[in-house]
């Protein structure tokens, strides 16, 4: 993936635009990944695939409830902070 700093997007904001219609284009910043642009039709194919995943975890989820299969929040919070000590 072709990578361009924050000013050279900002200053090449055109072909930017070109860039990404045939590929993501990620921006840095200070070295560090900020942002990745893609093309709208990318995105568009993209939001379908967020919903299904949405909805097959809610589904995981419901089940799990249903079979009693949870933990109170504060059990897995002192569990996180117990390895986080180790």
């Amino acid at each position: 993936m072709e990578t361009l700093t924050s000013n050279q997007a900002k200053t090449q904001f055109g072909d930017l635009l070109l860039k990404v219609q045939r590929a993501p284009v990620e921006i840095s910043r200070n070295g560090k990944p900020v942002a990745v642009m893609i093309s709208a039709e990318d995105y568009s194919a993209m939001e379908p695939l967020k919903m299904e995943l949405l909805r097959q975890s809610l589904k995981r989820g419901l089940g799990d409830l249903a079979e009693g299969r949870v933990q109170d929040g504060d059990s897995v919070l002192n569990a996180m902070i117990d390895a986080e000590n180790e």
